[in-house]
């Protein structure tokens, strides 16, 4: 058993990109874009064309020098990336107004691949016609929720536009990080000793610092965890402007975040995603054949790691979170029996805030109700967990029970033989 903890606490790490994933708000860049020029941050002018006709008028009304046409898709490398036309780029440039319609028209409808994209491509149903602008100097500036410094900080280098991991990896002197007191607010001392860092001078350093302090009152005002802007940058003719950006919210601030969640882009999401999001349940779909109902994170990516360890392949990731109810756990059931790839569901439950005995109602309800077909493995430990099992023995279900998580496992795999 020894081996098998290690082996799940070394290797289950390649699952901690998951967790970023769970309830994450999707925003397109033109949805970020307009939080910011909302909130009085320099960004391009720019406007969102659904068809040909709306990108001839966004064309005419911009009145701008040069244009660039942005496929809105949530999903990074669009610049390199390919439609299914073989039309190549999601990103273009253009001076000429009446090329606008021609390339809007080869972006809306068609299905464009990336790096971040399946194999087969996002169907792009909206571009952002915005004004091209020449950066002179391009920096990174961030505002994040920090769990060491207890609070917001101010992350920033002058090596902006790029992959600021890799620069803090090989250049860690170019980074400059500033904590900020949550009760008097980030100060005007702060923010132009943050431009000097970033390398603004003069009258840019006071705009640079201005821009900083609008996008912190961004920040508290709308519940967000990270604020990160890169390219921060600065244009020939003198501008300091926020070229792109990234935000991410507290979802636990939803309920007084209504008009931000509410822009949630889900039409790329996975529609088991979103039926789980539904009922506070925390999924992220895979492609094995082994489905987890778990309770707890850790569990959850330490009973898909043991589940390889024995030869299975997950089918998702779905946690019930520590406060479940019978309902909830109804509801996970359907959504894993409801997956034509699912051939097994092993329930891994350690009890601690969650009360075995709702969970083994949870499982008769959804079992009677449902009529599952599949072999289901369970195995239940904590909080009223002879009561549960009790209920488990009473239903004369044809479940199979484990006594901890290397037997579930086993058995998970060896159901599928």
């Amino acid at each position: 058993m020894e081996t098998i903890v290690k082996h799940v606490f070394v290797n289950q790490r390649k699952y901690l990109p998951l967790l970023s994933q769970i309830r994450k708000l999707n925003l397109q860049e033109f949805q970020s874009k307009k939080l910011m020029c909302d909130n009085g941050i320099s960004v391009q002018k720019f406007e969102v064309a659904a068809s040909k006709d709306d990108a001839v008028k966004i064309a005419s009304k911009l009145k701008v020098k040069e244009y660039v046409i942005k496929a809105q898709i949530l999903a990074g490398g669009r610049g390199k990336g390919v439609f299914d036309t073989g039309f190549k780029g999601g990103v273009h440039l253009t001076k000429d107004p009446l090329k606008v319609e021609s390339l809007v028209d080869s972006m809306l409808g068609h299905k464009l691949v990336t790096k971040q994209t399946s194999k087969d491509g996002v169907t792009v149903r909206k571009v952002m016609v915005a004004e091209a602008l020449d950066i002179s100097r391009e920096t990174y500036f961030a505002i994040l929720m920090d769990r060491s410094y207890g609070g917001p900080v101010m992350v920033g280098s002058p090596k902006g536009g790029m992959d600021i991991e890799e620069v803090a990896k090989k250049e860690p002197d170019a980074i400059f990080t500033e904590p900020i007191d949550i009760y008097s607010g980030l100060h005007l001392n702060q923010a132009l000793k943050m431009a000097e860092n970033l390398g603004f001078n003069g009258q840019k350093q006071k705009e640079a610092a201005e821009q900083m302090i609008r996008l912190y009152k961004l920040f508290l005002k709308v519940d967000a965890t990270q604020v990160e802007i890169n390219p921060f940058g600065e244009t020939v003719d003198g501008r300091v402007v926020c070229f792109d950006a990234k935000i991410n919210f507290d979802d636990n601030a939803q309920f007084r975040q209504k008009d931000i969640f509410s822009m949630d882009d889900m039409a790329e999401s996975d529609p088991r995603e979103v039926e789980a999001a539904k009922y506070n349940l925390n999924y992220i779909g895979m492609d094995g054949n082994i489905a987890c109902l778990v309770n707890g994170a850790g569990l959850a990516m330490a009973t898909m790691d043991i589940i390889q360890l024995y030869g299975g392949s997950p089918a998702n990731f779905l946690d019930v979170g520590g406060t479940v109810t019978e309902n909830q756990v109804f509801h996970a059931f359907k959504l894993l029996s409801d997956d034509k790839q699912v051939k097994a569901i092993l329930v891994n439950i350690f009890g601690g805030i969650v009360n075995c005995v709702t969970i083994a109602n949870g499982i008769s309800n959804a079992y009677k109700s449902m009529q599952l077909s599949l072999p289901l493995i369970v195995r239940l430990e904590g909080t009223n967990v002879t009561e549960a099992k009790q209920i488990l023995e009473n239903s004369k279900m044809p479940i199979i029970t484990a006594n901890d998580l290397d037997d579930a496992a086993k058995k998970a795999v060896s159901s599928l033989k």
